[in-house]
């Protein structure tokens, strides 16, 4: 697939050009952030799998651990974003309907701001646009869990604080995301080709 060809190239690219202290000793080369259901059976795999054959040592973040605690697996992603030295965020239309796709997004933000993370969003048949101004499946998915957190604010006496500031960071995220130098891919004759590319 010539899309992952060039994300890979692009990676390769990237994490030779960097050559700051601060990614030295990591864990991993690359740690992806992604919506399963969406694309973790094929643009994702497809993604993961090559990166690993380039040797890229590789962290998949998805969003399908169900059966473990939510905090265990929260913990594990921030240390798992914290030891990569690269991120790809794939956007996809039900990326922000995941709160722990939400929060690894915010937790990569953070690294940026602290350790100038290296960090590639791919908007995955989404307008980047929509991230910003919160329209779309992203804008449906905020409210879907605003709704929530009201709920259990009333039933499990949840402080409203709490649920607003994470709403807020959610928010705040998804904007400067679209903002973020990346690649663009959109859907013709039913196959995945690159937009455009925004480079760093």
């Amino acid at each position: 697939m010539a899309n992952i060809s060039e994300l890979c190239s692009m990676a390769t690219r990237q994490l030779a050009y960097d050559q700051s202290s601060n990614t030295y000793g990591k864990s991993y080369d690359v740690f992806l952030s992604f919506k399963r259901e969406d694309t973790g059976k094929n643009f994702t795999n497809h993604l993961s799998t090559a990166l690993n054959q380039a040797g890229f040592r590789t962290f998949e973040g998805g969003d399908d651990n169900k059966s473990r605690r939510e905090e265990d697996i929260n913990s594990e992603l921030s240390k798992a974003i914290q030891d990569s030295k690269m991120c790809i965020i794939v956007f996809s239309q039900n990326y922000a309907s995941s709160s722990w796709c939400l929060d690894q997004l915010v937790s990569i933000l953070e690294k940026k701001m602290k350790f100038a993370c290296m960090i590639l969003p791919i908007f995955y048949h989404v307008d980047p646009s929509n991230l910003r101004k919160h329209k779309g499946s992203f804008g449906e998915a905020l409210n879907r869990h605003e709704e929530k957190f009201k709920c259990e604010r009333v039933h499990e006496n949840t402080e409203k604080e709490y649920w607003e500031d994470k709403l807020k960071k959610w928010k705040d995220a998804l904007s400067q995301a679209a903002d973020l130098a990346g690649m663009v891919l959109e859907n013709h004759f039913k196959s995945s080709r690159i937009s455009h590319v925004r480079r760093w």
